[in-house]
């Protein structure tokens, strides 16, 4: 994180400084051609002091233009750079969400459950990391936790792994309602990814910061 951050910095401050150096060179090089074309312009046919006028305000509204853009990377840069030390604070707790939960091939799994309120019943449906469906069971509708115990249909143990988990909710035996189902894994790991955080879980398992719903001590 630190070895990032401070790559980062560098490049924002190595950009700044070439901004400077080329906005310096380019209004060198404009009063320059200014210059000359007073010293060479017509006697009997002098260019309008407005001209001259027009010309200066459009060069300084250029500069101030760049200028003002590398203010807003900084600003954005110090502003991703704070919300980094914050989520620093997050690994090694535990993170709720829809993401990947890791079974270790022993201890079962628990669920967040949440089926409609007017099904009358309702499965948990499990997926392996590549979206196959390896196990189906029976939950209350009532519930709120539900416990998987890592057997497929057949109760033959399944191997270690990332795993994910939708609830299905039925009314009179048809499907009305899939909701995702939640976990706790740990978060052992934040980073920056095209402006958004990503956090890596226990396992492998990445999510977005935003899809955290609950953090707690592991």
């Amino acid at each position: 994180m630190t070895t990032i951050a401070a790559a980062t910095s560098g490049v924002s401050n190595t950009s700044a400084a070439q901004s400077a150096t080329v906005l310096n060179s380019d209004f060198e090089t404009f009063l320059k051609m200014l210059t000359v074309q007073m010293q060479n312009q017509d006697p009997l046919n002098p260019m309008d002091s407005s001209e001259y006028a027009m010309q200066l305000a459009t060069f300084s509204g250029l500069e101030q233009q760049v200028l003002t853009n590398d203010l807003l990377g900084s600003l954005i840069y110090m502003s991703s750079q704070s919300g980094m030390a914050d989520l620093a604070g997050w690994i090694g707790l535990e993170g709720r969400s829809s993401g990947p939960a890791y079974y270790d091939g022993d201890a079962p799994v628990d669920v967040m459950v949440s089926p409609v309120n007017y099904a009358d019943t309702a499965q948990l449906v499990v997926y392996d990391e590549n979206g196959v469906e390896v196990d189906r069971m029976n939950i209350d509708v009532a519930s709120e936790t539900a416990s998987w115990d890592g057997t497929g249909p057949t109760g033959t143990a399944l191997p270690a792994g990332l795993y994910t988990f939708q609830v299905e909710s039925y009314v009179d035996g048809n499907l009305t309602a899939t909701s995702a189902g939640e976990s706790w894994s740990r978060i052992v790991e934040a980073r920056s990814d095209a402006g958004a955080v990503v956090l890596v879980l226990a396992g492998g398992g990445e999510i977005y910061s935003d899809q955290v719903s609950g953090v707690r001590q592991g």
